[in-house]
């Protein structure tokens, strides 16, 4: 099982570096199922694995000037702000026990896991239905500012409470609000995910145990996914590796439920 889960945290890895999003929505499930952490916990480790490996995925695309800095610090200092308020003051008074459904008990642990689920059916979605989907590198003129920092806020959130990058979000926001093109919004993505995630994971080092010697090992492997995956993206195609990958994220969010529920 060991094994199996530094596979699944290389292929986090790896989507990221191939597509700018997608890797980090299995973080969580693959710290729970295979790695057995509680998942509040678990969304805390999410935070520095995915922040860790977008980090080092974006210093690639920075190189190659293909982030838009004033873009990525626009999105996340509109996030930042909802990612830690997130954390430090709507995670700490959802009660252990919410509500119970007849037989069943809807617990935190058990709420966090099925949001996750639904995120990930909804992220599968709209990799399944964008697999094919080409952008013009030809910019267009007014991109939308303001839409980008309201929506900013929403990724926060969702970082915040989930530990998930939301990259598969922030992509066509960027594309579509800020009108990029799609290298470009890649690599500004990694760079946003990176901000947001790192500092939500400062913001919760006080309070949370880390086994630092496991998490460094599995973001190492993570690490070396979204490397190998950076330098794929040169010569692979994203489009159907982007649908492909979309069809397993919805496999593993129905997965969730069923594990959760039944």
């Amino acid at each position: 099982m060991l094994i199996l889960g530094y596979l699944a945290a290389m292929l986090i890895g790896i989507s990221l570096g191939l597509i700018g999003g997608g890797g980090s929505i299995l973080t969580v499930p693959v710290l729970v199922y295979i790695f057995h952490l509680e998942p509040t916990n678990a969304t805390t480790y999410s935070l520095f694995i995915v922040g860790l490996t977008s980090l080092i995925g974006a210093i690639g695309y920075l190189k190659r000037k293909q982030i838009n800095l004033p873009v990525a610090l626009l999105y996340a200092s509109s996030s930042i702000f909802t990612v830690l308020a997130t954390r430090r003051l709507l995670l700490p008074f959802i009660p252990d026990h919410i509500f119970s459904i007849g037989a069943v008990n809807i617990t935190k642990s058990m709420l966090t896991m099925l949001l996750f689920a639904l995120l990930m059916i909804l992220a599968s979605v709209s990799m399944i239905r964008n697999g094919h989907a080409t952008v013009s590198d030809e910019k267009v003129v007014k991109p939308d500012y303001f839409r980008t920092a309201l929506y900013g806020v929403a990724i926060g959130f969702i970082t915040g409470l989930l530990g998930a990058g939301g990259g598969f979000l922030i992509i066509p926001a960027l594309i579509m609000l800020m009108k990029m093109p799609m290298k470009e919004a890649v690599g500004t993505s990694l760079l946003i995910i990176a901000l947001n995630s790192l500092l939500g994971f400062a913001g919760d080092v006080a309070f949370v145990h880390i086994e630092w010697t496991f998490l460094i090992a599995i973001s190492a492997v993570a690490a070396i996914g979204i490397v190998l995956g950076t330098r794929m993206s040169k010569r692979i195609a994203g489009a159907q590796l982007k649908k492909g990958f979309g069809w397993f994220v919805l496999m593993m969010g129905i997965y969730i439920f069923a594990a959760e529920l039944l």
